[in-house]
C-alpha cells in the first residue's frame, strides 16, 4: 500500500508538493505514477518516473509539475507549481514492478495504489 499526502487548498498561481511513500517497498524498484481524478470525470495521468529516472508528464502538466524521488527517504514527490483551477482533481500514486513504457499513462497497468489526496485549486 502507498501512503500519499500534501495535498489542501490553494489559490490560483500556488504551489503544492505531494509526496508518496512506500512502506516495505523500495521505490528505485519500481515505475511510480501520479494520476488525478476531477469529480464527473476519468483518472487521468499526470506523471511518472521510470526505475532509471526518466520521467514523463501529461501535456496540461508539463513545464509546471515535477515529479522527483528520494531514494534515502523512499518517497516520490510532485511538485505542483502555478496551479490552475483545473487542476482540481484528487490526485493518487501508483507503482509496478513491471510496466513497460506504452502503458505508463494507463492506470489500469499498476497493481499497487495509495488512498489518494485533494488538491484543490481557487480561483
Amino acid at each position: 500500500q502507498l501512503q500519499a499526502s500534501g495535498g489542501g487548498l490553494v489559490q490560483a498561481g500556488g504551489s503544492l508538493r505531494l509526496s508518496c511513500a512506500a512502506p516495505g517497498r523500495t521505490f528505485s524498484n519500481y515505475v511510480v505514477g501520479w494520476f488525478r481524478q476531477a469529480p464527473g470525470k476519468e483518472r487521468e495521468f499526470v506523471a511518472a518516473m521510470r526505475r532509471s529516472g526518466a520521467t514523463y508528464y501529461a501535456d496540461s502538466v508539463k513545464g509546471r509539475f515535477t515529479i522527483s524521488r528520494d531514494n534515502a527517504k523512499n518517497t516520490v514527490y510532485l511538485q505542483m507549481n502555478s496551479l490552475k483551477p483545473e487542476d482540481t482533481a484528487v490526485y493518487s500514486c501508483a507503482a509496478d514492478q513491471s510496466i513497460i513504457l506504452t502503458s505508463i499513462t494507463s492506470p489500469q497497468y499498476y497493481d499497487y495504489w495509495g488512498q489518494g489526496t485533494q488538491v484543490t485549486v481557487s480561483s
